[in-house]
């Protein structure tokens, strides 16, 4: 990272959350803590965010409204948000860039592990003025403590142990702060270990084209563990801190028996905020970082077949100006600055993009008027300046990605939002968006086989802009722990950067076998759909029950030549019973997932399914400490599904998890 983005971290603050939000406030993409927005989301926090914890952020999100996974085994699995999965969803850790190369291919984790995350958000849908064009699908946002930003006056912290599972999941968490005077501290470690995963009895392809019965996914097993330290400087009116974090995977690939993955990350954060008693600012916040990321494909016989390596920084610099009288209202705004720059490589015999080195600067800005409590309306604005450098053929003599080269885009992105309290109960909320988004590396520069989704893929060193409108409407309606929300959202896209098939003859490698020719290029391209999730109190007093429902769709189409577009979810429902008893509760649930028949000719339709799960907690005192003891008995009626959201040539290979019972217990002191 360099040293002026460091001095500049150091000056203010991170982006606006704070430990001691309550959860019903969304601080991701909201720099003034607005309590409502006009962008749907969701917060797993607390006792929710304990039971649902996967091994991944994808597993761990997957059932959210609008929410699914890519779903490559048990190990790597990305968020998918609308139907929308890649660089279009920006995975973030405390609001800042997680350098890695899990947009690049599916087999390629997100190197965040649940176990030490204290709070997740999901944005659903564009929140590319927040966070630039590679968020026109929706933000995911992990978020800890390693940084404190708030005075710690005795030691506290919370363990956990987890057992069980399809994987047979062995891990621990630890987590301690503490602090006195103007000093406040953390420390945090995970260890986890998984075995191949079960699975119903299921029959896995073979390269001869013949099958074998199986009841577990080969090469699923996985070692992960990393840990991270922190400190802060805290006074009344700010504070200033850095931490450090290591983290640690080594997993199988499920589509190749023979080959692991070794993934390394190191990174350095840095992050400070000032609170003026006086003046024009009512906070200058700022952070920033420095990541080192490395992950080498291994070959049975010991030997590294490729490497992957980016090497980024990033910071970020808002100023939040103080409430102006306006209009028998007040106007709350901020604005800033952001910057990124990543060098990724890929060396060795599966490399299919060059080494690249890929800049973005950009200034935002977002304005809010509201009236009371009755509602209020914001806009937004951001450019960006984004270069992609390509460093071509590492070998002249054998040339596969031509001279070095260089593309440079100018993305703009708007959005006006309105929240409007139509009277106690009922609230409705609008957002309209217009989102550009520069081409990756890979949509660019890319030429190769690429060996996780047995194709050759080829990029446009011509690609333009991606260009999108967006329209989401919501409403809500809430009495006591009564609750119902419902979403409609549609994105238009003048270009939309698909990787599509070619229909030209397969490229046939030096081994003699066959790929099919697929290349990125702009489309128009259109998605559509609802997203709706209630909550009813049937019985309330000493025992309470809830019953709980969620729904949702996505309808996409490269309107160009009317094809579906790839790895869409179907239909999915969840209908939920919650009893609850003292330190008891006692879950029941019904997941649904319809088939999926819409989808491209490339790929073969999806069959539905339809799973129970139950799980039970208990939340005890010991002493001066809390204790939550957990268990769960997923997919009860051991039934055999596979994911849509699954690329065609790993779906049948993967089955989601088989019948399986884990049990926990987390400890806070």
């Amino acid at each position: 990272m360099k040293p002026s983005l460091i001095a500049a971290a150091l000056a203010a603050s991170a982006p606006a959350w704070a430990q001691d939000l309550p959860a019903s406030v969304v601080v991701t993409g909201n720099p003034l803590g607005a309590k409502d927005l006009a962008t749907p989301a969701s917060v797993l926090t607390g006792k929710d965010l304990v039971l649902r914890r996967g091994s991944t952020l994808g597993e761990t999100l997957d059932g959210l409204p609008g929410v699914s996974s890519t779903y490559f085994g048990p190990n790597a699995n990305r968020p998918v948000i609308r139907g929308q999965d890649g660089d279009r969803i920006r995975v973030l850790g405390n609001g800042g860039a997680s350098f890695d190369a899990s947009s690049l291919s599916f087999d390629h984790a997100v190197p965040i592990d649940p176990l030490v995350v204290e709070r997740v958000e999901v944005l659903r849908g564009p929140a590319a003025l927040s966070y630039g064009g590679s968020a026109v699908g929706g933000v995911v946002n992990a978020i800890d403590n390693r940084i404190p930003r708030e005075a710690v006056t005795a030691v506290s912290g919370a363990v956990e142990g987890r057992l069980g599972g399809a994987a047979g999941e062995r891990a621990a968490s630890a987590l301690v702060e503490g602090g006195g005077g103007a000093l406040a501290w953390h420390a945090d470690a995970f260890w986890r270990r998984t075995d191949d995963l079960s699975v119903p009895d299921f029959d896995r392809p073979l390269e001869d084209g013949s099958s074998e019965r199986r009841n577990f996914i080969a090469n699923s097993a996985s070692r992960a563990d990393g840990g991270a330290l922190g400190g802060s400087f805290v006074w009344d009116a700010g504070y200033v801190g850095a931490s450090v974090d290591t983290y640690r995977n080594d997993y199988g690939i499920v589509a190749e028996d023979d080959i692991t993955i070794r993934m390394r990350r190191d990174r350095i954060a840095l992050a400070g905020e000032l609170r003026p008693r006086g003046g024009f600012f009512s906070a200058l916040r700022a952070q920033g970082a420095g990541t080192d990321y490395r992950h080498q494909e291994i070959e049975g016989d010991g030997s590294v077949g490729t490497t992957f390596a980016n090497d980024g920084s990033d910071a970020r610099l808002e100023a939040v100006h103080r409430a102006l009288a306006l209009g028998g209202g007040q106007l709350e705004g901020s604005f800033g600055l952001q910057y990124e720059s990543s060098d990724f490589s890929a060396l060795g015999e599966e490399a299919f993009v060059p080494s690249t080195h890929t800049r973005q600067q950009s200034v935002f800005v977002l304005e809010r008027w509201s009236w009371g409590e009755g509602g209020s309306v914001s806009s937004g604005l951001r450019a960006e300046q984004v270069r992609v450098r390509s460093g071509g053929d590492a070998d002249p003599e054998e040339p596969q990605f031509g001279p070095a080269q260089e593309r440079r885009f100018s993305p703009f992105s708007a959005a006006l939002g309105a929240v409007m309290k139509l009277d106690e109960r009922w609230q409705l909320s609008a957002n309209a968006s217009y989102t550009e988004r520069a081409p990756t590396s890979y949509e660019l520069y890319a030429n190769g086989v690429h060996a996780a989704t047995g194709t050759f893929e080829r990029g446009d060193t011509q690609q333009a802009l991606e260009k999108g409108r967006n329209l989401d409407l919501g409403l809500a309606w809430r009495r006591g722990a009564n609750e119902v929300k419902l979403g409609l959202f549609a994105a238009r896209f003048s270009n939309y950067i698909l990787l599509a098939a070619t229909g030209e003859p397969d490229f046939v490698d030096a081994e003699g076998d066959a790929f099919p020719v697929y290349a990125f290029s702009g489309v128009r391209a259109e998605l559509y759909g609802l997203e709706a999730e209630a909550v009813w109190r049937l019985l309330d007093g000493p025992r309470s029950l809830d019953l709980d429902a969620r729904f949702d769709m996505v309808r996409g189409t490269d309107t160009r030549n009317n094809e579906p577009l790839p790895r869409l979810a179907p239909q999915r429902a969840t209908l939920g019973l919650t009893l609850g008893q003292g330190g008891w509760t006692a879950r029941a649930e019904v997941q649904y997932a319809g088939d999926q028949t819409r989808v491209p000719s490339t790929d073969v339709a999806t069959e539905g399914w339809t799973m129970v799960n139950l799980s039970t907690t208990y939340a005890l005192g010991l002493g001066p400490s809390d204790a939550l003891l957990y268990a769960r008995l997923l997919n009860v009626g051991d039934t055999l599904a596979y994911s849509a959201s699954s690329i065609g040539s790993v779906r049948p290979l993967a089955p989601l998890p088989g019948r399986a019972f884990s049990a926990g217990l987390r400890v806070s002191f």
